[in-house]
């Protein structure tokens, strides 16, 4: 079955609620859209939101690798190579990990709905359910305290704290946090890489009382040899991000003594499911959890992720709320939220269907 033809597109979706992290203040979401058409007429979406900051690619090198010129080569090929296929595209775009990811994302959605599956089910589920963290920006007590109680009124039992610039603030934040609220959240926290190893340190000795799950990527993305020298029961907690991009750091981090206990996978850093999934074998052979997260992303690249992430037994938490806040989308259908339980639908492929 041969692809037929291929477009691009970008749309900004806006955000309703513009937030604060360590390095930026996002405030509008970008995103590029891909759409394969084989020869009967099937469908497959994807899509790309790059972070210029984390991967060096900016939405306007996303969109220029995306134009047709480039992307024409898919052209008249056959759906069933999508090994293949999925290759050259890495192979073709090894600096744009966005637009590989939005092209990757509309092979695979393709080819799942050439196989009449869902995509998780071609991949293999291991997993049928989890809740997703929602994400309260760098904020001050009372914000925090405000905004953790929308999301629990809306369902949410997990939140994801970013913080990264005041150390007191953060430690104030997660006390009052479990003053105002107990055990009623579960909390991850996610510096952005705005601490150092002693700020790490402070941090963790000064909450580890409040029960944390896991810390995000407290150190500079570079500082690898630092993570690896922080102390055990530290880094068992860590998820490691921003100095997670490809496969190859997947190795580094994991060469002794390893770095983090915890991957966080983002299909807009490592350039779609197909790359996704050799870290997530990484993993796998070595025993660290896997940590699903996004940018500002369409349903179409976060339901992506919750199939590939379902497909992986040793996922263990997923932060894939990129889109709960867009104050518009391109698609319909897509993950099944309720409660602030996220579950991949059975419809065909990744179940999304243009608006």
């Amino acid at each position: 079955m041969k692809i037929k033809s291929i477009t691009s597109w970008a749309v900004d979706l806006g955000n309703t609620k513009p937030y604060t992290i360590a390095f930026k203040t996002v405030d509008e979401v970008n995103n590029a859209f891909v759409e394969i058409t084989l020869d009967n007429g099937i469908t497959g979406i994807g899509s790309g939101n790059p972070s210029e900051y984390v991967t060096g690619e900016s939405f306007e090198q996303c969109k220029d690798a995306l134009q047709e010129k480039n992307i024409s080569f898919l052209v008249g090929r056959d759906i069933r190579e999508i090994h293949q296929l999925t290759f050259e595209v890495w192979q073709k775009f090894p600096k744009n990990p966005a637009a590989r990811a939005a092209l990757d994302i509309a092979l695979y959605d393709a080819f799942a709905k050439f196989l009449n599956v869902p995509l998780v089910k071609y991949l293999g589920q291991k997993i049928h359910s989890l809740p997703t963290s929602n994400t309260i920006g760098i904020k001050n007590v009372e914000e925090t305290l405000k905004e953790a109680q929308e999301y629990g009124e809306r369902g949410f039992k997990v939140l994801k704290v970013k913080l990264g610039i005041d150390l007191n603030e953060d430690i104030e934040r997660m006390v009052k946090l479990r003053e105002k609220f107990g055990k009623k959240f579960v909390i991850r926290i996610d510096a952005n890489q705005g601490y150092t190893p002693e700020k790490t340190i402070d941090f963790y000795q000064k909450t580890k009382h409040l029960d944390i799950e896991l810390i995000e990527q407290p150190l500079p993305a570079k500082e690898i040899d630092a993570m690896k020298k922080l102390p055990d029961e530290i880094r068992k907690v860590i998820a490691a991000d921003e100095s997670l991009l490809t496969p190859k750091n997947a190795m580094e981090l994991v060469r002794p003594p390893r770095a983090s206990g915890i991957f966080n996978i983002k299909l807009m850093k490592c350039g779609g499911i197909s790359q996704a999934l050799k870290i997530a074998d990484i993993a796998a052979q070595e025993n660290v959890e896997l940590f699903w997260g996004c940018n500002d992303e369409s349903i179409v690249s976060i339901t992506a992720a919750l199939h590939v992430a379902f497909s992986c037994a040793n996922t263990k938490y997923i932060d894939l709320d990129g889109s709960l806040d867009l104050a518009r989308d391109v698609v319909k259908g897509g993950f099944i939220l309720k409660e602030g339980i996220m579950y991949c639908s059975d419809k065909l492929g990744l179940g999304v269907e243009r608006i």
